[in-house]
């Protein structure tokens, strides 16, 4: 899997002309090589010649390195200061009659963390700008990785199903949230993908809420947002209740109003269309309803390694979307002083269309 990635990653630095490519975010490093440790860096070749390149690593790690690391990959220890002393001391030499073009990530490396580059290599390189290449090519998932995500969706759906048994009225918002972080961990995940979202009543118009030491009183509505992370993958999903009884006319049809936006543009999702042109299915449908303020966000993201990751479903999704992209579907609508409903689902691209991935029902549900 390894050697594959290393294999297509070298192939898209060569169409920048680069000759070398520094990896040092961490997430990058993991999809690269494997790795799972905190201090890895990767320097890739593009010569095509049998090797992927060079991994440094500090003495903490070596061992992992030796267990998840290709020998494809020259590993080598270093002093923990990866982008400073270390890359100055394995920087491979350079043979050829110009200086070597070596790209690195500007969208990740901050300005100090550049400056050590420069230090380290010093007239060694040019150095080229290279972000987006790991990127581009994390988001068009490999079945194993769909399946990783699939499998965590589904132990999600089992700890939120687990928890609304035990009820929502009566209970706090941060009672909910902390028993579904436990309910998450307790079905096999190693972590949630993110601190969970319960959100009641009026508080339910903040589409990032936090939980509060509030009780979910009878009659409201409800949206949890929850994930679970599974071998390094996210799922994302979100669905909004009816605690302890039906809720009222106004909140009933701002429902029935985003399950329409939700089903009709996930109907959209495959490939082909942007993500712009997606968003502006569901963006439709609520605009003609009078609620265009109460939409402002994307209609949804990309998921993998990262919780939020490309392509991006939203005005501002340029990219066509393709067979093994994993993105959200989550259309909402935040009415201040009356509440919120946001219903999402994780769905892959296929050939043809979209594969959902979690399991859990989007009729307005009444939980006790």
């Amino acid at each position: 899997m390894s050697e594959s990635r290393a294999e297509r990653l070298a192939a898209a630095a060569r169409e920048r002309q680069l000759d070398l490519l520094i990896v040092s975010d961490l997430v990058n490093v993991r999809w690269l090589t494997g790795f799972t440790g905190s201090n890895g860096l990767a320097i890739l070749g593009t010569a095509n010649d049998g090797s992927a390149g060079i991994f440094l690593t500090d003495f903490r790690y070596v061992s992992q390195v030796a267990e998840q690391v290709s020998p494809l990959w020259d590993r080598r220890q270093a002093t923990q200061e990866l982008l400073g002393p270390a890359l100055a001391e394995h920087f491979p030499d350079w043979g050829g009659p110009s200086l070597p073009r070596v790209g690195f990530d500007d969208a990740s490396v901050t300005v100090s963390g550049l400056e050590r580059i420069r230090a380290a290599i010093g007239d060694r390189a040019e150095l080229v700008p290279a972000g987006g290449l790991v990127e581009d090519l994390r988001e068009i998932k490999e079945p194993q990785e769909i399946s990783r995500i699939r499998e965590a969706a589904h132990l999600a759906d089992a700890a939120l199903t687990e928890v609304l048994d035990r009820g929502l009225a009566g209970r706090t918002e941060a009672q909910v949230a902390l028993d579904l972080e436990v309910a998450i961990r307790r079905h096999g995940a190693e972590a949630v993908s993110f601190q969970p979202i319960v959100a009641s009543g009026a508080h339910g118009a903040l589409p990032h809420a936090e939980p509060r030491a509030s009780v979910i009183e009878p009659g409201t509505l409800v949206t949890i947002d929850w994930g679970a992370k599974l071998e390094g993958y996210c799922s994302d999903c979100t669905r909004t209740f009816a605690a302890g009884g039906e809720p009222g006319a106004e909140e009933r049809r701002i429902y029935d109003l985003v399950l329409e936006a939700q089903e009709t543009s996930l109907a959209a999702v495959r490939p082909g269309p942007t993500g712009r042109e997606v968003d502006a299915v569901a963006r439709d449908i609520i605009d003609a309803a009078g609620h265009a303020d109460h939409f402002g966000h994307g209609l949804g993201h990309g998921v993998g390694l990262e919780i939020h990751e490309g392509p991006r479903l939203s005005r501002l999704g340029e990219r066509a979307l393709q067979a093994g992209m994993i993105v959200t579907v989550e259309p909402g609508v935040y009415v201040p002083g009356i509440g919120g409903v946001r219903i999402e689902d994780l769905v892959a691209v296929t050939q043809d269309g979209a594969d959902v991935l979690n399991t859990l029902p989007k009729a307005l549900q009444v939980v006790d």
